[in-house]
């Protein structure tokens, strides 16, 4: 454990922060699975999981959580998934 103040609370930060960033990613990776689930099994509601998955990844990549290459490579796959 630190001592110094500064230090103190940059643990507490980082622990809150990564908390956020893992309930980002969890949500964002169940999303990309439903849409795949969902084309897979022909579902009526794929187009809007898509729609979904999509917004998500927009988001992550907004957050910096991924990359925005790597946003710009799993929207391509989803937009695959689409037609």
């Amino acid at each position: 454990m630190p001592n110094i103040k500064s230090a103190k609370k940059r643990v507490k930060v980082n622990k809150t922060r990564a908390a956020r960033n893992k309930s980002r990613n969890t949500a964002l990776k169940t999303a990309i699975k439903k849409a795949n689930l969902a084309v897979e099994a022909g579902s009526p509601d794929a187009q809007a999981l898509i729609t979904e998955a999509v917004k998500k990844v927009d988001q992550a990549a907004a957050k910096g959580l991924i990359h925005k290459n790597n946003a710009a490579h799993k929207k391509a796959a989803l937009a695959k998934l689409a037609k």
